[in-house]
């Protein structure tokens, strides 16, 4: 008989339980921090938590700045992030859900992920008989025209926001739609909030509407975003649309072991 593991019970490897801990939490920060922090942060003794950082700088998992006394993510952390890229795991586990997205809605859809000022287009999933779109495989596009870019940018750190978007400057235009400066940014992204999902109008391509709901992950990290398009003089209210699109950018977001997007509020 197959026994469940009990997530409440003690690990039965501690120290590797305790080194994963460390390098999630150094993960989750905005830069290094004191082993003082780590200790009290996480509740592992300090001595311990000096132990496992020497063995993780031994095999540079993480790094020391001597100066500051302080700890960060070493090189051999960021090759893991490269080692996912190249693996294209999210793209991997999307295309499934996105398929089922297609079956349910009848439209085509896409996932994307942040990539600077743009998203960048990682899946398309075409519906029969419908056109072409613009939002192809490796494609870039303006983040805040998109509906996917939109959803994302809603669940980043406002200031994080402020600083993609500075200025005037920072806003591209495809069809003479969408905000055009830092305040009406701010403004679109407050109603995508209170929403839960994002909507474009022909912002993109004239005629197109889209709607998009961010992927996050374990900390509420909007990792990507998963978005339908659709003819927008069609009768199909983009509310519909986001009743469909939300509970699978949940799937996805517990497949990759990540949280539950913002209940849709309608």
């Amino acid at each position: 008989m197959s026994v469940i593991p009990d997530s409440t019970a003690r690990p039965q490897v501690p120290a590797a339980d305790q080194t994963l801990r460390i390098l999630s939490y150094l993960a989750r920060q905005r830069g290094p921090v004191p082993a003082r922090t780590i200790a009290t942060t996480l509740g592992i003794p300090r001595s311990t938590v000096y132990h496992l950082l020497a063995a993780l700088q031994e095999h540079q998992f993480v790094v020391h700045l001597p100066e500051d006394r302080r700890w960060g993510l070493g090189i051999a952390a960021f090759e893991l992030a490269g080692g996912y890229s190249r693996q294209e795991p999210l793209a991997r586990l999307g295309r499934p859900v996105l398929a089922d997205l297609v079956d349910r809605t009848g439209e085509s859809a896409h996932l994307a992920v942040m990539h600077g000022r743009d998203v960048l287009y990682i899946v398309e999933e075409r519906a029969p008989r419908r056109p072409a779109l613009v939002t192809d495989v490796g494609v870039r596009l303006p983040a805040h025209l998109t509906a996917t870019g939109r959803a994302m940018l809603a669940a980043l750190p406002r200031e994080q926001v402020r600083a993609l978007f500075p200025d005037a400057a920072s806003f591209a235009d495809r069809t003479g739609r969408g905000p055009q400066r830092p305040g009406e940014l701010r403004e679109l992204l407050r109603g995508v909030r209170e929403r839960g999902w994002a909507f474009e109008d022909g912002e993109v391509t004239l005629g197109l509407g889209s709607v998009g709901v961010a992927v996050l992950d374990h900390v509420g990290w909007p990792i990507a975003a998963i978005a339908v398009t659709f003819p927008a003089e069609g009768d199909r209210e983009p509310a519909t649309f986001a009743e469909l699109v939300t509970p699978v950018a949940a799937e996805l977001g517990r497949r990759i072991g990540g949280a539950r997007p913002t209940a849709l509020k309608l």
